[in-house]
């Protein structure tokens, strides 16, 4: 067995080593591609010194067997086939090939049997916002079929990959040292902001980000599920929040809810109120789980319910999905 990671410099690519090396996969060898910038570069891995090769149309492929990529869409596009083309399993992080119908896109804990058919031998990895919610609704779905979502995002910089966290530990230094503050990765300055804006607009108002979650969350759970989001970028440095308003076809109790929690895969409850103890994300940085608090009913509904739920981005949100992801090929032989 042979793993590749492209895109190994990253937020992202970097996290992939780092959970590689926590988890017991069962491979052989480890492989790094990268940007002609980023070949060469060297890295420590159980022991090993791994040199970065960059990323180009040739053979480098033709013995491995998965490849978890995180380069950018443009990128995913120009090299699926020269990844795929003699067997390797592309488990695509971008969001280049998320809605084509002949490719799964995949959260182990809601739909993982789906990465059992892959016909281009590509995988997408969702959106970070939409995995840690659906995880989430996979529980409440499991107790009542969800008619629609209403959703805001509070997401981290980390969602601006390794500049964006760059760009916000820099504005705190500049703040500090009384100088002007660099605005680079985001529109408007995010020390002591928020920013109800991610990605590009489109026509009817809501960002790509905001439409992501609405046609991501319906291919991954097979459902005629609506959902309607507010994304904001929030001055945090790893770790989005989601507060999410649920209408279930039949009345789920808040209590059913959290115990369905419990049982889920991939889940950690954290719900007591009178304690003041709920997920935030500088306690959720850096773990595996989607975090599940605030469980309530709905005021104005009495088929709906309400609930906070933090997960780490560059972990759930990308990285870790994407080797679970690897895992269940493995386990499954696929």
């Amino acid at each position: 067995m042979k793993i590749a990671i492209v895109g190994v410099s990253g937020a992202v690519g970097q996290e992939f080593l780092n959970i590689l090396n926590e988890r017991n996969l069962p491979f052989n060898e480890l492989v790094l591609f990268g940007s002609a910038r980023s070949a060469g570069q060297v890295y420590d891995f159980k022991g090993k010194k791994l040199t970065v090769k960059e990323l180009k149309h040739n053979d480098d492929f033709k013995d491995i067997d998965i490849a978890l990529v995180s380069a950018g869409g443009s990128t995913s596009v120009e090299f699926a086939t020269t990844i795929t083309k003699h067997g390797a399993i592309m488990i695509d992080n971008s969001s280049a090939f998320r809605m084509d119908s002949d490719v799964p896109l995949v959260v182990p804990e809601v739909n993982a049997a789906d990465s059992l058919n892959h016909p281009r031998n590509i995988i997408a990895n969702p959106n970070c916002t939409t995995i840690q919610m659906v995880v989430a609704l996979k529980a409440l779905e499991n107790l009542s079929h969800i008619k629609r979502v209403h959703v805001s995002s509070y997401q981290s910089a980390s969602g601006a990959g390794a500049m964006g966290m760059a760009e916000l530990e820099e504005q705190v230094t500049e703040f500090v040292e009384g100088k002007d503050l660099t605005v680079n990765k985001f529109a408007y300055q995010l020390l002591f902001n928020v920013i109800p804006h991610i990605d590009v607009f489109t026509d009817n108002g809501y960002t790509k980000e905001e439409m992501k979650m609405y046609n991501e969350t319906r291919k991954i759970m097979h459902s005629d599920i609506q959902v309607s989001s507010t994304c904001v970028r929030v001055p945090v440095m790893r770790a989005h929040s989601e507060s999410v308003w649920a209408e279930t076809e039949k009345p789920v109790s808040p209590e059913a809810f959290r115990a369905e929690c419990k049982k889920m895969q991939g889940i950690t409850v954290i719900d007591n109120p009178a304690s003041k103890e709920y997920p935030m994300p500088l306690d959720v940085a850096g773990k595996d789980d989607v975090y599940v608090g605030r469980i309530r009913k709905d005021l104005t509904n009495p088929n709906g319910i309400t609930f906070w739920c933090v997960s780490d981005q560059i972990r759930k949100g990308a990285a870790l999905n994407a080797v679970q992801i690897a895992e269940y090929l493995i386990a499954n032989k696929k």
